[in-house]
């Protein structure tokens, strides 16, 4: 019998999930396993975690959610917990493992925890197998080589829109045969070191992971209440359920795939109208695409301090640890910039339109360091993606992918156009 291990991280779902198909395709037994990596409770080289109480709670119910999942099907999740190069040769021994089935990375952290992965299982006579699916196009469909794609995002979508389909997305499976999985016990957040996350009675999205909440959403936002056809008005909106999707956290955390979300986008298209909101939530997914396919180009470039651009001329500055806390803890005085940070810490979510003029606050007016933003946003944002995150960051800083190079918001205006009667600002300052 051919005994596997299929290696959940960031793609907890049973729908399109090729890792989860070719593991049961090739095997006789799979034993569905998740690793909480001891990396992600330690701080970083800038000084912070890689996840915080908020992403951890988000997790948690996501990982309980593919475990209830996986159990309706016959199987279950096995969660253990340390560096994943020493945890899972333990299993590969005491299970027989042959073959570890797992998701392709191209950040370089995670790509080198993967490399240690695969060269601690070889000892045991296993080899990894791994599949992409984090992407709506397959870096195998693009028109041009990886280190050609276009380093103008218009240049890149245009060629794909026109020269490249979105594949058929994969049926989820109807069985697992797994060995017998003893039932899902998580850490409390007490012994990493996390508060008890209690959601904010002032937001207006308490997120909830997990696979069924993201269908549900998806349902909800498009059939329910087919609050995507005015998408495009709304999305730079900064209250409310329904201004945006709200699929940034389950897309990063691989509860849904962008394919999934792309075919009932085409569904709603088919079954009601379609119009410039409904491309434009494809539009974003494209962006989404892109960051990553950005990083496997550069590797590590998005995360050092001159970005991709690389260029001498770029103006640095020293790290004011009071002008960060400020800026990280809501009190810098900047009453929109503050209500941003506010909500960010309470729920672990930020608008688009928050995002974009906290970090050009934190770049142009403070004058810091754009990585410690980046680094900050990692353990705060529920809906936290390495390629999406730094690539935006760095894009914003004027050393990504912004033919214009830096942007610089007025923070003034801003607040004036999209918060006009302060009713954001006094939601998230009141005491």
């Amino acid at each position: 019998m051919k005994h596997s291990i299929v290696w959940f991280k960031n793609d907890l779902r049973l729908n399109d999930n090729e890792t989860l198909i070719q593991a049961i395709k090739q095997s006789d037994e799979v034993l569905p396993v998740y690793c909480l990596d001891q990396r992600m409770f330690e701080e970083s080289a800038l000084g912070f975690k890689k996840i915080g109480s908020i992403r951890y709670q988000f997790l948690v119910e996501s990982l309980l959610n593919l475990d209830a999942n996986l159990r309706a099907i016959g199987s279950g999740l096995l969660v253990v917990r340390g560096y994943p190069e020493i945890e899972l040769p333990k299993l590969v021994k005491q299970y027989n493992i042959s073959t570890i089935f797992s998701k392709k990375e191209v950040a370089p952290e995670e790509r080198q925890i993967d490399l240690l992965v695969e060269k601690a299982v070889w000892k045991e006579l296993c080899i990894v197998e791994q599949y992409s699916t984090s992407t709506l196009y397959y870096a195998t469909d693009l028109p041009f080589p990886m280190k050609s794609i276009p380093d103008v995002f218009t240049s890149f979508r245009k060629k794909i829109e026109k020269e490249t389909a979105v594949r058929a997305i994969i049926e989820k499976p109807t069985s697992i045969k797994s060995p017998k999985i003893q039932s899902l016990v998580l850490p409390d957040p007490s012994i990493l070191g996390f508060e008890k996350n209690l959601k904010d009675e002032r937001t207006a999205f308490p997120f909830m992971g997990g696979e069924t909440e993201a269908l549900d959403r998806i349902n909800n936002y498009l059939f329910k209440t087919k609050s995507i056809l005015n998408y495009k008005e709304t999305r730079n909106q900064l209250v409310g359920a329904d201004y945006s999707s709200k699929l940034s956290s389950w897309l990063a955390i691989g509860c849904v795939s962008p394919r999934m979300v792309y075919k009932q986008i085409k569904d709603f298209e088919e079954q009601f109208e379609s119009n410039e909101s409904t491309y434009w939530l494809i539009f974003e997914l494209i962006w989404r695409d892109y960051f990553r396919f950005m990083t496997k180009k550069y590797k590590n470039q998005y995360f050092l301090i001159n970005g991709i651009k690389n260029l001498s001329e770029i103006e640095h500055h020293p790290l004011k640890p009071e002008l960060f806390e400020k800026w990280k803890n809501g009190t810098t005085g900047n009453l929109f910039v503050d209500a941003n940070m506010k909500e960010l810490n309470l729920t672990g979510y930020m608008s688009n339109r928050g995002r974009q003029n906290v970090a050009s606050y934190l770049c142009n007016d403070l004058a810091q360091d754009w990585r410690y933003g980046a680094a900050y946003f990692e353990e705060r944002l529920i809906d936290y993606d390495p390629c999406s995150n730094w690539g935006n960051w760095a894009y914003l800083a004027g050393v990504g992918n912004d033919p214009r190079g830096k942007r610089v918001f007025n923070i003034e205006k801003q607040a004036k156009e999209y918060d006009p009667l302060n009713n954001y600002q006094k939601l998230w300052l009141k005491k």
